[in-house]
């Protein structure tokens, strides 16, 4: 089973990451920065981590406010630098666990968290900050990550209360994988600090010792705090590290504080902090529960005759070719498809297998790949196909077949505009 072996906080302001890419390791101004980094470096590897699941929020970069979601939980191969405005950070992609990140995601929807999930989103400094802190000197870290993003940055969001039950809930999750792994869970973000308004600049250092302190002692103090409590003592901003709660809320009640730093040099308390769990393996009996009720809500849906459940797992195994067809919605990439198909198919890096699964319209065979109804819908509607007789194909039967089969015989399509009135005079 995979078991977890310690917690980790560190700041993830751009700061660091500056340092790390213009060389100031050895600037008596930024050397505290990688003293405190090169602590969370050695234990990892004393620890042999396999997995860091990395908690932090996007600053707007990947996820804006035209879609914002609470928690969204990371579920792909890779994730590599984003964009934030002067071009991607040089470093190497980290890579994704897919069977840990797939297990979480459905043991947090069993355990009643309402999760969001992303696949092909890349990541920006909140994430990539710590994470390239830890590389090894020629090249990555070498492990695996499971991401979550968290948004806290419009209200309302999560208070502390609920970070603490989804670190109880993710303990579940980890312990519940059959995979040898050791796994460390990495809060990001903080500590005190404001950015934005006339209190820029705020820094509370005493509110960040008291901070870490009952982290580590008496969590449950923190767990009680408001946003407004979190905003009042380290800036609005600072009010993030309530995501620590995540990270310490999934380790056991018994930890062993390895190594607690800040330092405050500008606008952010840059802070790094190691805690080892020394907690004991789960009960077996408890684990196999776990997994019984991560079940229910699907157990028998698979064996379905003619049924394909869209889990995670195919989505992501399909997510080139289903974004594929998703990106049919924009008028640009309809006419290509339609007039020049076998050149957008290429400049998509279709394979051939799915470039001859689109072009001979093998409606049951994508679906049983693991494409989703609802992008086949789309390429229907740009085809000029209407749904039933979509439905027909699944079924093996002409339109006629299908139609018979109906209360009422009618042909209907998601298109709009001349398509839909070309297809209704047929």
């Amino acid at each position: 089973m995979a078991r977890i072996v310690g917690g980790i906080g560190a700041s993830h302001s751009p700061t660091i990451g500056y340092a790390k890419d213009t060389g100031k390791q050895d600037n008596p101004a930024w050397k505290p920065i990688f003293d405190g980094f090169d602590a969370i470096r050695a234990w990892v590897h004393d620890k042999k981590v396999d997995v860091l699941f990395m908690i932090y929020n996007d600053h707007v970069t990947s996820f804006f406010f035209d879609h914002y979601s609470a928690f969204v939980l990371g579920v792909d191969d890779r994730y590599v630098a984003a964009d934030e405005g002067g071009g991607p950070r040089e470093v190497a992609p980290a890579r994704g666990h897919l069977g840990l990140s797939q297990h979480i995601g459905q043991s947090l929807m069993a355990d009643e968290f309402d999760m969001s999930f992303y696949q092909g989103k890349p990541v920006d400094h909140g994430f990539l900050s710590p994470l390239s802190m830890l590389a090894d000197a020629n090249g990555p870290w070498p492990g695996s990550v499971v991401p979550l993003q968290v948004g806290v940055l419009q209200l309302p969001i999560p208070n502390a209360k609920r970070m603490w039950k989804l670190g109880k809930a993710l303990r579940r999750a980890v312990e519940s994988y059959p995979e040898d792994l050791n796994v460390a869970i990495m809060a990001t973000g903080g500590l005190s600090h404001q950015v934005h308004g006339e209190r820029a600049g705020f820094l509370n250092e005493a509110w960040d010792a008291e901070f870490l302190d009952l982290l580590e002692r008496a969590p449950e103090q923190l767990v009680n705090l408001r946003i407004a409590d979190y905003a009042t003592r380290g800036g609005m901003e600072g009010a993030e590290v309530i995501m620590w709660l995540i990270m310490r809320g999934a380790l056991s009640d018994q930890v062993r504080l390895v190594h607690k730093q800040t330092y405050a040099p500008s606008v952010t308390n840059i802070a790094t902090l190691v805690f080892e769990d020394l907690g004991g393996a789960p009960d077996p009996r408890a684990v196999q529960a776990h997994l019984t009720h991560m079940g229910h809500e699907l157990e028998g849906a698979g064996s379905l005759e003619g049924t394909y459940p869209f889990t995670l797992a195919r989505s992501q195994a399909n997510l080139r070719i289903n974004t594929f067809l998703h990106e049919l919605v924009k008028p640009a990439h309809r006419a290509r498809f339609v007039n020049d198909f076998d050149a957008l198919a290429r400049e998509w890096g279709l394979s051939d297998e799915e470039k001859d699964l689109i072009a001979q319209r093998k409606w049951i065979e994508m679906v049983r790949r693991g494409v989703s109804f609802f992008v086949l819908e789309k390429m229907a509607a740009v085809l000029g196909v209407s749904n039933p007789e979509v439905y027909a194909a699944f079924r093996g039967q002409t339109l006629e077949q299908f139609l018979a089969t109906r209360k009422v015989p009618m042909t209907y399509s998601v298109a709009g505009g001349d398509k839909v009135r070309a297809m209704d005079a047929r």
